[in-house]
């Protein structure tokens, strides 16, 4: 399971497909709707949250926005609409890690969007975080 902390608009069209399953998953594991994954490192950052549902919910408003744009039929029931925002903390060091994590994805997966990744300083986070300094998160399992 991979919740990636940059914005959606980076992955490839695999990827984006994982990730919205990945996170409807994280929604039941939350729910308590499922025994497995139950202790998963990438849900403990929701985990922590005062309201993870809320956070998780306004997480896949933003991957179904992006799946919208590239005309994808993702299914908007699967999530509450128009929730108070609220952000999430991402580290620059967590960022960093992900941001390697993803073009080693996409140099298999799709050159031509590799590429196109590769060009750019600094890549966007997910809407729903904000970055502040700091290491790899303690949850990554990095590989």
């Amino acid at each position: 399971m991979r919740i990636w902390s940059l914005h959606p608009k980076y992955l490839d069209a695999k990827g984006l497909v994982a990730l919205w399953r990945e996170t409807l998953l994280a929604q039941h594991v939350l729910a308590g709707q499922t025994k497995g994954y139950r202790n998963h490192p990438q849900l403990e950052r929701f985990k922590k949250q005062k309201k993870p549902l809320h956070c998780i919910h306004l997480y896949l408003e933003a991957v179904f926005k992006e799946s919208k744009s590239r005309s994808y039929n993702f299914d908007a029931s699967k999530f509450e609409k128009d929730l108070p925002k609220i952000k999430m903390t991402v580290t620059t060091g967590q960022l960093a890690y992900e941001t390697q994590h993803l073009l080693k994805k996409l140099l298999q997966r799709d050159p031509v969007k590799y590429k196109e990744i590769k060009k750019l300083k600094r890549l966007d986070t997910h809407p729903l975080f904000r970055i502040i300094e700091g290491p790899i998160a303690s949850w990554e399992i990095q590989s």
